[in-house]
Formats: structure tokens, C-alpha cells, sequence
């Protein structure tokens, strides 16, 4: 029973439905997914580790970087089953379109992927 409980509880915070609607579109380090939402370091991490946990996204290093995608594992098929039908849906959401927007002007920061912005710049708003 945990094992269809945990998707949806996964599902049930408008920030993790966010990240899902752009990690759907491409892979994403913590950093494009701080950018693209505006969100902190912290929070995107977070969040990003529950939506892993709960069989939607898998995770693998490259370098500094730690990089997200959705799970294609045959064993998780109803969670991927979910993450689609939840990025078809986000066609007819503004924010999950600004999202997508801003996702596409992201860029991968620093050596730690969470380089504080130069004096001047703005990386997004931190919350």
C-alpha cells in the first residue's frame, strides 16, 4: 500500500509538481531547477530528494554536478505513468509555462552548482 501512497503524497505540493513539469522536459541539476523555479538551494534539493524517493526521478553524478531525470526503471512504471500524465497536464498551467521559460535561460553554476550570483547579477529569487 506504501508503495501507491508514497507517488501521491509526492504529488501533493505545488513546488515538487513544478520541478516534475521541467524535469519531464530535460535533465536538470539543482541549480537549472533553483533557476527555473526561483527557489532556494535548499528547497530545491529537498524537494528534488522526495520526488527520488517516491520512484519519479533518478539521480547521477556527473562531476560537482548531481543531475536529475525521470525514472525509466520498468519497476517504477507507475510513478513515470503519473510524472506524464502530470507534465501533459502542465501545457494549460501559466506558472508551469513561466517555469519552462525560465528553464530554458538557465545555466549550471559554479564548480557546486550553487554559485552565488556576482554583484549585479540575480539568479533568481530566493524564498
Amino acid at each position: 500500500m506504501q508503495d501507491f501512497i508514497k507517488p501521491f503524497k509526492a504529488l501533493s505540493d505545488e513546488t515538487r509538481l513544478r520541478i516534475l513539469n521541467i524535469v519531464v522536459q530535460q535533465e536538470c541539476c539543482v541549480c537549472e531547477v533553483m533557476q527555473a523555479l526561483e527557489i532556494s538551494q535548499s528547497r530545491a534539493s529537498r524537494n528534488l530528494r522526495i520526488l527520488e524517493d517516491a520512484g519519479f526521478l533518478k539521480s547521477h553524478r556527473v562531476g560537482a554536478w548531481v543531475h536529475y531525470s525521470l525514472c525509466d526503471s520498468p519497476g517504477d512504471n507507475f510513478a513515470v505513468a503519473l510524472a506524464k500524465m502530470t507534465g501533459a497536464l502542465s501545457n494549460k498551467d501559466a506558472q508551469f509555462q513561466k517555469d519552462k521559460v525560465r528553464l530554458k535561460k538557465a545555466m549550471r553554476l559554479g564548480d557546486a552548482c550553487a554559485e552565488i550570483p556576482k554583484c549585479g547579477q540575480r539568479a533568481g529569487k530566493l524564498k
